[in-house]
């Protein structure tokens, strides 16, 4: 799948990489963020909820709701030559309001960023 402006994280190992960096925790979800040393000025982005976050129903709904904040957010307020890893959190990411999500990364990344 492709995000306009974005690079989907597919590989276990960059996932594991961006676990071990830096992280912004929100309401709804957690960001882990790393600049990459290589070069690319690609704005790279996974999502991963667990099973704490509940059945795959709710994992999938939580998912689809961060891939499209990470969408609208991401390209405006992103840094090439980042990736960012936001993990979905139980209830929060799938229940709470869109506009607040949204409002959520865009903070966490002017944290990230400043």
């Amino acid at each position: 799948m492709q995000l306009p402006g974005l690079t989907i994280l597919t590989d276990r190992a960059d996932f594991l990489r961006a676990s071990r960096a830096k992280r912004v925790s929100t309401p709804a979800f957690t960001l882990q963020y790393r600049p990459r040393e290589n070069g690319t000025d690609a704005i790279r982005v996974g999502f991963t909820c667990s099973k704490k976050v509940g059945n795959a129903v709710a994992r999938n709904r939580a998912k689809r709701r961060l891939r499209e904040i990470a969408r609208l957010v991401l390209p405006t307020h992103g840094k090439p030559g980042f990736d960012y890893v936001l993990i979905g959190r139980r209830d929060a990411t799938a229940g709470r309001d869109f506009g607040d999500l949204q409002t959520d990364l865009v903070d966490a990344l002017a944290k990230v960023h400043e």
